[in-house]
């Protein structure tokens, strides 16, 4: 059975290694390009936009501050987008909506990243499975040429199929590192992207749960008036308690 997988091993040889490396690289850069583009198109200035907000909700201009956030092309707006339309009906109806945007624009600026997180991780294996197999190349050619080379000074110089067998094995564990590289960089640049815009997001939805809660609920003064009120007769009571007493006399 080892024989058999040799074989095959050395019958293929490194070269589809190779070529399903510069596979993925394609792939690779063609997913950094798009989810460039994808961010630098949602970039937008963060806390000039919190500073807007808190203005507009202070000063009560609850559409002044939807048309605000319907101008910026950000996933933050969006996703305080949200907040906004569900405000009329209490701070927790604008929080669920909320946290059910924010998951949504996660999944968005996390599309595809886990391509660039797998590839970096495992192209270095993927040059190392060509660099294996072209090691057994090169002891396979070399066992091939020993028996012929009996009679010959041990001196002689390595044939070279075996030498370029050890030059394909080596170039392959270069591509995979080539490969994993810029995926890794990537990945790492775009997480930190994803949990920046996550946080920002965080921030402007407590910008806008901070109005909703201070607008919304009674205070502590007009709640303890209002069980004052509840507590005291109606003043119809008091009449009839009046009329009462003063048939009773």
């Amino acid at each position: 059975m080892i024989e058999r997988v040799k074989s095959a091993m050395v019958g293929l040889g490194a070269s589809w290694v190779l070529i399903l490396m510069l596979v993925l690289s394609v792939v690779s850069l063609a997913i950094m390009l798009e989810r460039l583009w994808l961010y630098m198109s949602l970039r937008d200035d963060v806390p000039n936009l919190m500073r807007e907000l808190g203005r507009l909700l202070r000063a009560g201009d609850l559409d002044g501050a939807r048309r605000r956030l319907e101008a910026s092309p950000s996933a933050e707006a969006a996703v305080v987008m949200a907040g906004i339309v569900e405000a009329p009906q209490g701070a927790d109806a604008a929080e669920e909506a909320m946290a059910g945007a924010s998951a949504l624009q996660r999944v968005k600026l996390e599309r595809r990243l886990a391509f660039l997180g797998t590839l970096g991780n495992n192209a270095p294996f993927l040059g190392l499975l060509g660099t294996v197999i072209g090691i057994v190349g090169a002891f396979d050619e070399l066992g091939k040429q020993k028996n012929a080379t009996m009679q010959a000074a041990s001196s002689a110089i390595a044939p070279e199929a075996v030498m370029s067998n050890i030059a394909e094995a080596l170039v392959a564990t270069a591509v995979g590192l080539l490969v994993a590289i810029p995926a890794v960089a990537a990945f790492n640049a775009f997480q930190r992207v994803v949990r920046t815009t996550l946080a920002n997001t965080d921030a402007l939805s407590h910008v806008l749960l901070a109005h909703l809660k201070a607008t919304g609920e009674p205070s502590a003064e007009a709640d303890e008036a209002v069980e004052a009120a509840a507590s005291r007769p109606s003043p119809s009571k008091r009449s009839k308690g009046a009329s009462k007493d003063a048939d009773d006399n």
